[in-house]
């Protein structure tokens, strides 16, 4: 997504940040964050922030497949990734969205943090960190309206990604490139009005149940 913002004329300048640039940030280190946002603030109002983190898997932590699996320490994790680190990013960071005029936090979500949507049971920190993001951002979204009525705030899902969260578990689903997943969300983004902050959006555009 960064690459594509870049070459879009519209953009005045783009701003990517991870665990690896300087400054840089670390979801589980909310110092870092903060350290971050006030970098960003010598640039000016920041018109779209887009939070593109997630842990699925990694050497230490598979996905649950029953409740035998659940390991308290891998559910904090996963909440500390999924869920509290984007809040964090929202408390440091919407100071930056401009008053008075239209801007956008995306944050990408899952389909299986859907509660209604859930018919197959199994990976509970996952489904539980993105169902609290979910609700974080819905949340959150009704308190920046107050002082930014032209605020958008949105968790998106961006379908099944060719990616290494979810080459493991694909199986025989049709995969999105990264660059067609990242078009698609911006055009979600780019249509989405103030009347649709707080929403739950697949990367088609069509709502997705809470």
């Amino acid at each position: 997504m960064f690459d594509i913002l870049e070459t879009e004329p519209a953009c005045g300048s783009v701003t990517g940040y991870s665990r690896s640039t300087v400054p840089g940030f670390d979801l589980e280190d909310e110092a870092s964050i903060e350290r971050a946002a006030t970098a960003m603030a010598d640039t000016g109002p920041v018109h779209l922030i887009v939070d593109a983190t997630g842990l699925l898997h990694d050497a230490q932590m598979q996905p649950e497949k029953s409740i035998s699996a659940v390991d308290p320490q891998t559910i904090a994790r996963s909440f500390a990734v999924n869920a509290t680190g984007p809040l964090l990013l929202l408390k440091h960071f919407h100071h930056l969205m401009p008053r008075h005029e239209r801007s956008v936090f995306a944050t990408i979500s899952a389909r299986v943090g859907s509660i209604k949507d859930n018919r197959l049971g199994g990976w509970y920190g996952y489904r539980g960190s993105k169902a609290a993001l979910n609700m974080f951002l819905k949340t959150a979204s009704i308190e920046i309206a107050r002082k930014r009525p032209h605020a958008v705030c949105l968790a998106l899902h961006p379908g099944t990604v060719e990616t290494r969260l979810s080459a493991p578990f694909a199986g025989d689903r049709a995969l999105l490139s990264a660059n067609v997943a990242a078009r698609l969300l911006l055009d979600v983004i780019d249509k989405a009005d103030s009347d649709a902050t707080g929403s739950f959006l697949a990367y088609d555009g069509q709502e997705i149940d809470w």
